[in-house]
C-alpha cells in the first residue's frame, strides 16, 4: 500500500493506562452496512462498527470469522489531557472500503516472500466538542489491524488508549503474566476467572477450533509498548500502556491492535506482524546474512573471560560451517593468553564472523555485568560501531533492557539505525517483543523475549515444563517474529533437562530465529553421529515458506519450513506420556515422484538417536505417523 502523507510522524507515542471505554449498559446498533461493514478479501473475516444507541457506550466493533464470533465487543477509544473520544461520539464520515495488495521480501524469517491482501476504511469520529480521531482499518484474510490518528494540540499528551476485547466467557487462552523482558510460560486457562496483567501475544480460543493471537506492531518514535489487562472483569481484556502520559506532537498515531484470526495453521503461519509494518528503511540488505552462530555461556557462564576457551568455539564453528560465533560478556576482562583483538584476530583467520555483546545500560546493572556505558549517547555509539565495523565485527547483542517505555522504544530504533549505517546485525536480548521492525530494519536478525534454554543456567524451573513450554512456543511467541532460544543443547548446563535428544534436535527446525544460537560445548557436537552433525551444518535459518501439520498448544507440535527444494519438518511430544504424532503432507504440494527421506528419531534410551532413510509414496494425501518417546521428538529431512 501507498505510503501515508503522514508517515514521518507515524510513530508518535501512546501513554497510559487504559480504561474500559463505557459501561454495557444500553445495546450498540450496526450502522447501515455501506458505512459499518468490512470484509476480508476472501469474504471470511467481517468487521462491523457499532454506534450505541443515544451514543452512552462509544464506538466499537465486533469481530466474525464465517459465523463464529471472534470478539462480540472490541471497544474504541482515545483520552488525552485536553479531550475524549469515549462518550457523546460521532460518526462524522466514513471512507468506502478500498483493497490493496503488497509484496515484500524479508531477509529472515518464517516466509522470506510475503503478499499480503486486505481492505482498508477510515472511521472520523467526532467527540462533543467537534474534535475528530480517525481510526484507520484493515482486515485481511488472517487477521485484522487498526491504529488511532489524531491531529493534536500544542502540548496535548495521550494518557489513556480505551481499546479492550471482550472475550466469551469460559473459553481456552494462553496467557503470559506480563513481566520485564518477556521471559515466562504460556499457561493455559480455560475458566475464565483469572485476571491480571498479560503480555503480548495472547492467544485465545473463542469458538471450537477458532483461534485468535493478540499483539501489536508499529511500535515506532513518539510511541510506548503495550500489554494487556482484565483486572475490571476476567472477559475484558483491555490495552495497556506502558508510559502514562506522552507529547502528541502533529500527527500523532498509534501502534497497530493486531489479531490474527483463524485456526491454528493460520495463526502460525501468519506473517500479519511484519505486514502492518513500514516498509524496509535500508537501501542495501545484500550485507545482512542469516546463520548459525557458537555460543559459550551457555556452557560456561564467564567462558568469555577465557581466551583459548573462545578459540575452542571458534574453531567449532568454522568445523560445523556456522558463519558466525557469538562472544558473550565481560569479553573486556579477558585472560588466558589473549584479549578481544586476539579473538578479532584469530576468527578471521579462521573465517568466521564475531557477534559481540553489549549491556544496554538501561536496566539494572553491576560492575561485574560489562561492558556497560558504550552505546548510550549518540557519540560513544558512532565511535563504538566504527571500531566493530573496523575489526569486521557482523553484529551485537545488546541485553538488559527495562521496559518498553517511550524512551527505551526510541532507545531500540537508535541502536538499529546506527548499527545498519556500519553494516551491523543486531540481535535484542531481555527486552521487547517482536513489534515488526525486522521489516523496517532488516538488520534486526532476531529477539530474546522467551523463556529459553539459557534458563537451565538460572534455577530448575524448565527441567520439568520445557517439554510443554517448547510445544506452545511456535503457536504464541514465535509467531510474531524470530525468537533466540537458543536451541540445540544435548547435555546438560547447571541444571539437566529431561527433553529426549531429537526432542533438542527439533528445536532449532520448530524455533525461528535469523541467527540461531548453538550454545552445546564444543566436544558434544564433535561427538554428535556425522548424519547429525550435518543437518546442524546445513540448516538453515531463514525460511522459503512455513506450514502447520499438526499439533495443539503444549501437547505437540508438528512443523514444515521449506528452503529451496528441500523440506525440513520437526516434531516435538509435550507430554510426559508417550505419544504418536500423526500428519498430513498434503499442505507441502510435494511431487508425485517419490522423495528421499532422512529421519532422525527417539532412540530407546531417549539420549541418542536412531537415523533412517525412507520412501515416500508421493500420495498426495499420505499420512504419516511417527512415535516419540515421554517429552520426545524427531526431524525429517524431505529432499525433492
Amino acid at each position: 500500500m501507498k505510503r501515508n502523507e503522514t508517515a514521518e510522524h507515524w510513530c508518535r507515542r501512546i501513554a497510559g493506562i487504559v480504561c474500559l471505554a463505557g459501561a454495557f449498559v444500553a445495546p450498540a446498533l450496526a450502522l447501515p452496512e455501506k458505512e459499518g461493514v468490512t470484509l476480508s478479501p476472501d469474504g471470511q473475516l467481517s468487521v462491523t462498527l457499532h454506534e450505541p444507541q443515544g451514543g452512552a457506550e462509544g464506538f466499537a466493533l465486533s469481530l466474525k470469522c464465517g459465523e463464529k464470533e471472534v470478539f462480540r465487543r472490541i471497544s474504541l477509544g482515545l483520552t488525552t489531557d485536553r479531550d475524549a473520544w469515549t462518550e457523546g461520539v460521532t460518526l462524522r464520515a466514513a471512507s468506502a472500503p478500498k483493497e490493496f495488495t503488497e509484496d515484500y521480501r524479508m531477509k529472515v524469517g518464517k516466509r522470506l516472500h510475503c503478499v499480503n491482501r486486505g481492505n482498508e476504511r477510515t472511521y472520523s469520529l467526532a467527540n462533543a466538542g467537534g474534535r475528530v480521531l480517525d481510526i484507520i482499518l484493515r482486515v485481511y484474510d488472517d487477521g485484522v489491524a487498526f491504529r488511532y490518528v489524531l491531529e493534536s494540540e500544542a502540548g496535548e499528551q495521550v494518557v489513556r488508549e480505551n481499546t479492550s476485547y471482550d472475550l466469551a466467557d469460559g473459553r481456552r487462552r494462553w496467557l503470559q503474566t506480563h513481566v520485564m523482558g518477556s521471559e515466562g510460560f504460556y499457561d493455559l486457562y480455560s475458566d475464565g476467572t483469572k485476571t491480571g496483567a498479560w503480555g503480548y501475544p495472547a492467544l485465545m480460543e473463542p469458538a471450537d477450533s477458532l483461534f485468535v493471537l493478540l499483539t501489536e506492531s508499529g511500535v515506532g518514535r513518539g510511541n510506548c509498548g503495550a500489554y494487556l489487562e482484565n483486572m475490571k472483569g476476567h472477559t475484558q481484556y483491555e490495552v495497556a500502556l506502558i508510559d502514562r502520559a506522552v507529547p502528541a506532537e502533529g500527527t500523532w498515531t498509534s501502534p497497530w491492535r493486531v489479531a490474527i484470526v483463524g485456526s491454528l495453521a493460520d495463526v502460525v503461519e501468519s506473517t500479519l506482524v511484519t505486514d502492518v509494518a513500514e516498509p524496509s528503511r535500508l537501501e542495501d540488505t545484500d550485507w545482512i546474512r542469516p546463520g548459525s552462530a557458537s555460543w559459550i555461556y551457555w556452557a560456561y557462564n564467564h567462558g568469555t573471560r577465557d581466551y583459548k576457551l573462545l578459540t575452542d568455539y571458534i574453531d567449532l564453528a568454522a568445523e560445523m560451517k556456522w558463519p558466525y560465533t557469538l562472544v558473550d560478556w565481560e569479553w573486556d576482562s579477558m585472560g588466558n593468553g589473549g584479549t578481544i583483538d586476539d579473538v578479532f584476530d584469530y576468527a578471521r583467520r579462521k573465517e568466521v564472523e564475531v557477534l559481540l555483546w553489549y549491556n544496554s545500560s538501561t536496566a539494572w546493572v553491576a560492575e561485574s555485568v560489562t561492558p556497560l556505558y558504550r552505546l548510550n549517547a549518540p557519540d560513544d555509539r558512532e565511535k563504538e560501531f566504527s571500531w566493530l565495523e573496523r575489526e569486521g565485527v557482523r553484529g551485537v547483542k545488546i541485553d538488559f533492557f527495562p521496559d518498553d517505555s517511550l524512551w527505551v522504544t526510541n532507545y531500540y530504533i537508535d541502536l538499529l539505525e546506527a548499527a545498519a549505517r556500519h553494516r551491523i546485525l543486531v540481535n535484542f536480548h531481555g527486552g521487547t517483543i517482536p513489534k515488526g521492525w525486522q521489516r523496517t530494519y532488516p538488520n534486526l536478525v532476531t529477539y530474546e523475549a522467551v523463556y529459553g534454554a539459557e534458563w537451565y543456567n538460572n534455577n530448575n524451573v524448565l527441567t520439568d515444563r520445557a517439554a510443554r513450554h517448547n510445544a506452545t512456543l511456535p503457536f504464541t511467541r514465535n509467531v510474531i517474529g524470530s525468537m533466540d532460544y537458543t536451541p540445540g543443547t544435548f547435555s546438560n548446563s547447571q541444571h539437566p533437562h529431561i527433553t529426549t535428544y531429537a526432542h533438542e534436535l527439533a528445536l532449532p527446525v520448530l524455533f525461528e530465529s535469523g541467527v540461531l544460537h548453538m550454545p552445546d560445548r564444543p566436544s558434544v557436537y564433535r561427538g554428535l553421529p556425522d548424519e547429525v552433525k550435518r543437518l546442524l551444518s546445513e540448516l538453515p535459518t531463514a525460511w522459503d515458506e512455513t506450514r502447520l501439520l499438526a499439533g495443539n498448544p503444549g501437547e505437540s507440535v508438528v512443523l514444515a519450513r521449506r528452503k529451496g527444494t528441500t523440506w525440513y519438518i520437526a516434531g516435538i511430544n509435550g507430554t510426559d506420556e508417550p505419544a504418536t504424532l500423526a500428519f498430513s503432507l498434503q499442505r507441502l504440494a510435494l511431487s508425485k515422484s517419490p522423495a528421499s527421506v532422512r529421519v532422525f528419531e527417539d532412540g530407546e534410551d531417549g539420549q541418542s538417536f536412531r537415523v533412517k532413510d525412507a520412501r515416500l509414496m508421493g500420495n498426495a494425501g499420505e499420512r504419516l505417523a511417527m512415535k516419540t518417546l515421554p517429552r520426545g521428538g524427531f526431524v525429517m529431512v524431505v529432499s525433492l
